[in-house]
């Protein structure tokens, strides 16, 4: 290869990389403002003062307010997606499948609290219109089917599905999105951190499993 076209490859490589570097600098930043105003009162100046970057930078990669919210919102969907992919729950009886999806769940929701605020604002504010409806139709016909499959094999009780689902979701989630009310129960402690997080997890965990045996 030529020196000159050797060095025009780099130089588009790099300004590849500062780009995606840039524009998940963004997606940040603004996933942190969202997760504390919702859409309605979120400020792009307040986003561009956290990354450094211009106002004209961030529209420059998303073309308005809600862009930007939709990318953040399908972010956290394709981590969802690829969590999904990698379970094989298939290959598990309902009990098992169960636990294996709570467990992974959790530690999605550990590794981003934010998610679970900005879906909540979502609801209060936008009245589900930016839902990532595709997440949802993942999360909960998962858990829907694993419980239809236990119950039809006798592992789970008679439960309605659907209600169970959205219950068993709550019951993981709650602790994310309340967390700022919930601190007082454990003054001095981080409910993000390692200890709590991993408490909860495994609460969670065996507080539905014995809600939803047989």
């Amino acid at each position: 290869m030529p020196a000159i076209d050797k060095q025009k490859t780099i130089k588009a490589t790099n300004l590849t990389r500062n780009s995606e570097a840039t524009k998940t600098q963004i997606l940040d930043a603004a996933e942190a403002e969202f997760a504390v105003t919702g859409l309605s009162a979120a400020r792009t100046e307040a986003i561009a003062a956290q990354t450094g970057v211009t106002k004209a930078m961030i529209y420059y990669y998303f073309q308005s307010k809600e862009e930007l919210y939709q990318a953040v919102l399908e972010r956290s969907l394709v981590g969802m997606l690829d969590m999904a992919e990698h379970l094989q729950l298939d290959c598990l009886p309902p009990d098992a499948a169960l636990v294996r999806l709570l467990t992974q769940m959790l530690e999605c929701m550990s590794e981003n609290p934010r998610v679970g605020s900005i879906l909540c604002l979502e609801a209060i504010q936008n009245k589900g219109k930016y839902y990532p409806k595709q997440l949802g139709n993942l999360l909960y016909g998962t858990i829907v089917k694993i419980l239809e499959q236990g119950m039809s094999q006798g592992v789970f009780r008679q439960l309605e599905p659907r209600h169970t689902a959205v219950n068993i979701v709550g019951a993981c989630s709650f602790y994310f999105t309340a967390q700022e009310n919930l601190k007082y129960l454990w003054p001095g402690k981080r409910l993000l951190g390692k200890e709590l997080l991993q408490s909860h997890a495994q609460e969670s965990i065996d507080l539905i499993m014995a809600g939803v045996r047989n």
